[in-house]
């Protein structure tokens, strides 16, 4: 029987391209059933991260100070800084079944979502536009980012959940290639509901706790993943 157990490991803050080489690493370790399905929970300094298929016209403008990157997952453009929680997923699907993983995923950040004192829904992406994979509040600001890839049955990459960063950034490019899309944080809800932004610590242990049985419970039947997802990290 395969085990369906996933491993937690704290980064605490690194540099996008660190991360993105070691990533190549944890997947090889996978593959090779060096290592077992493991969730890395990791913040990146200011970094926008887009792929071959974003138009320029959905970047920055050239001056502006926060570094670009490409990427090799699915998707377009996004953002990752202080202020989030960045999870990347190398897990073996056969293990936890390709059918619905993405949707296992937002199911259980949207619970970790509600555990803190917030709403969140999630959003089915009608045929033939650009995808609302992600956590959503119910007036349709987007709170989370999912996106995986798929290697040889392994996946990388994962989500970004905004707790409090600098969402001014996201006026400056077009996030997810969704023209009309509002980007907000639990601090943004919490500030508008009159209570308490959670701690980052308090954060990470709920997501955690979401995630770990999340993705252990019995195998979804929903979103098939191809070999790209997007749009995420």
């Amino acid at each position: 029987m395969r085990s369906t157990s996933l491993e937690v490991i704290d980064l605490g803050e690194v540099p996008y391209e660190v991360a993105q080489a070691d990533m190549a690493r944890w997947v090889t370790e996978r593959k090779e059933e060096r290592a077992g399905n493991r969730l890395f929970l990791l913040t990146h300094p200011p970094v926008i991260t887009y792929t071959a298929r974003t138009p320029v016209s959905q970047l920055p403008d050239p001056s502006s100070p926060i570094p670009l990157v490409e990427v090799d997952r699915g998707g377009h453009a996004t953002y990752h800084g202080p202020g989030q929680l960045i999870g990347y997923l190398v897990v073996n699907v056969r293990d936890l079944g390709p059918h619905g993983l993405v949707r296992r995923v937002e199911h259980a950040l949207i619970h970790a979502v509600r555990s803190l004192g917030f709403e969140a829904v999630r959003r089915d992406t009608p045929r033939g536009s650009e995808s609302l994979a992600g956590v959503w509040t119910p007036d349709h600001r987007k709170l989370a980012s999912i996106g995986m890839r798929i290697s040889g049955s392994v996946t990388s990459h994962g989500f970004a959940l905004n707790i409090a960063p600098d969402l001014d950034v996201y006026s400056t490019f077009m996030s997810c290639a969704l023209p009309d899309v509002r980007m907000t944080s639990l601090a943004a809800l919490a500030e508008e509901s009159g209570r308490p932004t959670p701690t980052e610590n308090q954060v990470r242990d709920t997501v955690t706790a979401a995630l770990t049985t999340g993705l252990s419970a019995a195998r979804g039947t929903a979103v098939v993943i191809g070999d790209h997802a997007c749009d995420g990290p």
